[in-house]
């Protein structure tokens, strides 16, 4: 079995930026033991599977370890792969999903995703949190991963946390985020029980981020940075029950899988 690959580096405008994944479009599903093995050999944060054509595809996406319910920069990649090379001259895409119906939409140089808003609620925090993190927060909530808020950007870029506690904790992920200096608010996002120690930008966090600092700050409109090493930058609007995620995308490379 031949099966196409394209790595892409999305939320990204140029390549070794941004969060990379890998896109692996297929005629029909296989057994999901290979699409974990597949996942596990390209060894990125997440590898998107696309079954599907004329502007509708299901979607999944496999960490090296998991599959997962909602990734926003493989959706992002995935798009990319349909506009530039699958269906040239598209312009919107729709995706179905774990997480239902989700949409992308072309617009210039930017791909916006249309994603389930999913805002953060008070919760009962683990007691390994904190501690794992190194660093009093202001504030912790919590939607599918926690969210933990501090005071100033300068400390979610110092964290530095203790992966091995993490990887215990009782959510898929941890969000540490602040107010920005140079943007609305800043991210950063940890996930090592699947695999992603720190993931460099992570589209579905902001499906907890943009409804929280929309509220927060009082308006709809949002820019945000991911401060990881390779780094992110997003443009989000909140718009009730969703929220649109939009960035750029660069393609690093693309080749076929020979799985015998």
């Amino acid at each position: 079995m031949k099966i196409p690959l394209y790595q892409v580096d999305a939320f990204a405008s140029r390549v070794f930026s941004g969060n990379p994944a890998a896109v692996c479009p297929l005629a029909s599903w296989p057994d999901d033991a290979l699409l974990q093995a597949i996942a596990a050999e390209n060894n990125l944060s997440e590898t998107a599977f696309l079954v599907g054509g004329d502007g509708r595809y299901a979607i999944r996406w496999f960490t090296p370890k998991h599959e997962v319910d909602l990734c926003g920069h493989a959706t992002l990649a995935s798009a990319f792969v349909v506009f530039e090379r699958m269906e040239r001259g598209r312009r919107t895409v729709a995706f179905e999903s774990q997480s239902g119906p989700l949409a992308v939409e072309r617009r210039d140089d930017l791909l916006y995703l249309d994603f389930p808003s999913r805002p953060p609620q008070e919760c009962a925090v683990s007691p390994d949190l904190v501690p794992a993190l190194g660093l009093q927060p202001f504030a912790v909530l919590a939607s599918r991963d926690y969210l933990v808020i501090y005071a100033t950007e300068d400390e979610v870029r110092s964290v530095k946390p203790d992966m091995a506690s993490l990887e215990r904790l009782d959510r898929l992920g941890v969000i540490v985020t602040a107010r920005g200096r140079d943007a609305d608010f800043v991210s950063r996002f940890f996930a090592p029980a699947f695999g992603i120690p720190e993931d460099p930008v992570t589209g579905s966090a902001h499906c907890t981020l943009v409804p929280y600092w929309a509220k927060r700050l009082g308006k709809t409109r949002l820019s945000a940075l991911q401060v990881s090493e390779r780094g992110g930058e997003l443009y989000c609007e909140h718009r009730g029950d969703r929220v649109a995620i939009g960035g750029r995308a660069a393609l690093y490379l693309e080749g076929t899988i020979d799985v015998g």
